[in-house]
C-alpha cells in the first residue's frame, strides 16, 4: 500500500489509491472490464481497461483509485483499477511476466498519452513514423469538404448517429473524434460500444490526451485528418467522452472545445455544423433554451462560420431560441438551419437506446435529442452533393 494518510483512504491530498478484491466479473466490453470490488465490507462497481491491466478475475487483490467517487462527482459511482497488486500495469493487456510481476509494454508505438503522470500509456498515433498510415498522413493539409458536426455534450451522439442511420445515412460513413474534454479512454462509454455494435459509428479517432479509439492521434486537427485520410469519413461527430467539466463561470468549462472544432474544421477546408445543446427541462436559467456554453463556445471562441442546426420546435420555444442566437454576441457569424429533428427520439426508441442527458431521457429533455437529429438532416444536405465525399 502506498504511503497515505493514517487510514489508508488517500495518497497526499491529490489522489485516493485503496485495495480491493474482485468479488465478480460483470462484462467484458469494447476494451473495458466491468467489475464489482469488495472494499470495506462493501461491494462497489469498478472498472478496468483491458490495455493497462493485467487480465483480472475473482480473487485478485487490486488498486483502485477512489479518488471521484470519495468526492461525489458524477463519474457513475465507478471506482478505477490501477493495478492487480503483485503486479505491474501497461499497455497492451496480457498477464503479469518476468521477476516480481514486472512487465514491459509490447504495445507499438512510442507516443505517450497521460503523459508525465503513473499512468502514462504507450500508444501508436497515426501520424508518427512507425505508423502504416504516417505516409497517408505527412503531407495531408485539408479534409476535402468533409462535414464536421461538433458536439457539446457525449449524449449527443447517440441521437445525432440514429438519426443519421433512420434518414438513410448508412451510406455516409460516421466517423467519431473522440476528444479529451471528457472521460479519456473511449473503452469508458457504453453508450459508444453499442453504436460500434450496431454499425452507426464505424470508426473511433481518439484525440489528444483521448485513448483507446481504433485510430490515436496527437490532437484534434491530426484526429481530423485521420478521420478523413485514414477512416475515410463522409461525416465526423466531434465531441468529448463522458462527463464535461463546468465550474459555474463563462470559460471554465470544457464545453468550449466545440468553438475550437468549428475553427479547426474550417481551418482544414471542412464544413462545420453545430448540434446546440438546447433544452428547456433544466431548471438552471442558463441552460433554458439555447446553452450559455454554446453561446459562449460559438459565440466568443469560434471565429469560423458554421451552420447551427436548429429542430423544428413549438411557436414560443422557437422564439426563445431564435432570440438568442440572434442576440448574443458573435453569432451574426454562423447560419441557422432548421430542420427536423423527430427522427432521432423515433430511432431511439425503435432501437431501444435508452440515452440520458443531465439524467433526462428523450421523453424528458426531447429538444435536445431533437437538436442533435437536427444536425444529422442538416449534415446530410452536404454528403452526395459535393461536399464531405
Amino acid at each position: 500500500m502506498p504511503a497515505g494518510h493514517a487510514n489508508g483512504r488517500g495518497v497526499g491530498t491529490l489522489l485516493s489509491l485503496r485495495r480491493a478484491t474482485v468479488s465478480r466479473v460483470l462484462a467484458r466490453r469494447g476494451g473495458a472490464i466491468w467489475l464489482e470490488v469488495a472494499l470495506d465490507g462493501a461491494t462497489c462497481p469498478a472498472v478496468a481497461y483491458a490495455g493497462m491491466v493485467p487480465a483480472l478475475a475473482v480473487g485478485d487483490e487490486v488498486l483502485v483509485n477512489t479518488t471521484a467517487v470519495d468526492l461525489g462527482l458524477g463519474t457513475g459511482g465507478w471506482h478505477f483499477v490501477v493495478a492487480a497488486v503483485g503486479g505491474v500495469s501497461g499497455c497492451g493487456g496480457g498477464g503479469s511476466g518476468g521477476a516480481g510481476g514486472e512487465r514491459e509494454s509490447s504495445a507499438p508505438g512510442h507516443v505517450m498519452k497521460l503523459r508525465y503522470t503513473p499512468l502514462q500509456v504507450r500508444c501508436l498515433c497515426a501520424e508518427a513514423p512507425e505508423s502504416p498510415h504516417h505516409a497517408a498522413l505527412r503531407d495531408a493539409r485539408d479534409i476535402a469538404g468533409m462535414t464536421v458536426v461538433c458536439g457539446e455534450l457525449h449524449s449527443q451522439l447517440a441521437p445525432f448517429a440514429a438519426a443519421l442511420g433512420a434518414l438513410g445515412g448508412r451510406r455516409a460513413r460516421l466517423v467519431y473524434v473522440m476528444t479529451d474534454g471528457g472521460a479519456l479512454p473511449a473503452p469508458f462509454s457504453h453508450l459508444l460500444a453499442e453504436l460500434r455494435e450496431r454499425g452507426l459509428v464505424a470508426a473511433t479517432v481518439t484525440a489528444g490526451h483521448a485513448f483507446g479509439g481504433d485510430i490515436e492521434a496527437v490532437n484534434l486537427y491530426s484526429g481530423l485528418l485521420a478521420a478523413r485520410h485514414v477512416a475515410a469519413a463522409d461525416i465526423a461527430f466531434v465531441g468529448p467522452g463522458p462527463g464535461v467539466v463546468g465550474t459555474g463561470t463563462a470559460f471554465g468549462t470544457t464545453a468550449l472545445d466545440q468553438g475550437l472544432a468549428v475553427d479547426a474544421a474550417a481551418t482544414l477546408g471542412g464544413r462545420p455544423v453545430a448540434a446546440l445543446r438546447i433544452a428547456f427541462g433544466d431548471a438552471r436559467p442558463g441552460h433554458r433554451g439555447v446553452s450559455h456554453h454554446a453561446l459562449t463556445a460559438l459565440g466568443v471562441v469560434a471565429h469560423a462560420s458554421a451552420e447551427l442546426a436548429v429542430p423544428l420546435l413549438p411557436p414560443g420555444p422557437r422564439s426563445l431560441v431564435l432570440e438568442q442566437l440572434r442576440a448574443a454576441p458573435g453569432m451574426a457569424r454562423h447560419r441557422v438551419v432548421e430542420a427536423d429533428g423527430a427522427p432521432a427520439a423515433r430511432a431511439m426508441r425503435e432501437m431501444g437506446l435508452g440515452v440520458t442527458s443531465m439524467g433526462r431521457d428523450v421523453d424528458g429533455e426531447p429538444a435536445l435529442f431533437q437538436a442533435a437529429g437536427a444536425a444529422a438532416a442538416v449534415a446530410l444536405r452536404g454528403v452526395g452533393s459535393g461536399a464531405g465525399v
